[in-house]
């Protein structure tokens, strides 16, 4: 005669470690046994356990990451606007763009001048033409290069960067078509948007206040 279950007449418990019963999983036990195990700290992401990026790791390992030349979001430690260039560094940059850019086109146009027999009546050659062509081709390069990093070859030289006021990313070529022209307005009253970086307290140009951009220092590359 069996009482209970036919399989278990004697009414014990089930012993640990046969199939089908749920139990504990002993400690120190890896999790391809099957046991279910709490994540480890610092694993690392292969066991896919969540983790917190590292510092210092680039964002192709997939944590994410602050786009490059962008501010500190608000409320973040170090928010606000980093170090700004001051007037001499501005001008500096510029004076050397003006040179890498016009600088071929009439060391191009003297030698027109030079291989003339008269160089008080010659007129343009074939190698001002070149220049010419130089000069507006650098011109757009440069351009292309402070939309869409922030520095031409000037401010990179200088150790100062071009970006938007509001989070600090570059303006993109368009945005940065539109400030060159925009810098009429500092011509325009005495060349006095110019000067207005020296007081200004953002060091801004007309130019700069219309568009909403900063110039501002970076380590040099």
């Amino acid at each position: 005669m069996s009482f209970g279950d036919p399989n278990n007449p004697y009414g014990q418990q089930p012993p640990q470690g046969q199939p089908g019963y749920p139990q504990q999983a002993p400690q120190g036990v890896p999790p391809q046994y099957g046991y279910p195990q709490q994540a480890p700290q610092d694993a690392p992401p292969q066991y896919g356990y969540p983790q917190q990026a590292p510092q210092g790791v680039p964002p192709q390992y997939g944590y994410p990451q602050q786009p490059y030349g962008a501010y500190p979001p608000p409320g973040m430690p170090g928010a606000g606007l980093p170090p700004l260039a001051h007037w001499g560094q501005r001008v500096g940059g510029y004076l050397l763009d003006v040179l890498i850019i016009a600088g071929p086109m009439y060391a191009l146009g003297f030698i027109d001048l030079a291989s003339s027999d008269d160089p008080a009546t010659a007129e343009p050659g074939i190698f001002f033409g070149i220049g010419v062509v130089y000069a507006l081709a650098m011109a757009v390069y440069q351009l292309y290069l402070e939309g869409r990093t922030g520095q031409t070859t000037g401010k990179k030289v200088l150790g100062i960067s071009l970006h938007r006021e509001a989070d600090g990313r570059p303006l993109g070529f368009g945005m940065a078509f539109l400030r060159k022209l925009a810098h009429f307005l500092d011509s325009f009253a005495c060349y006095l948007g110019w000067l207005w970086p020296l007081w200004d307290e953002k060091n801004q140009t007309f130019a700069d206040k219309l568009c909403k951009t900063v110039v501002i220092k970076v380590n040099k590359g």
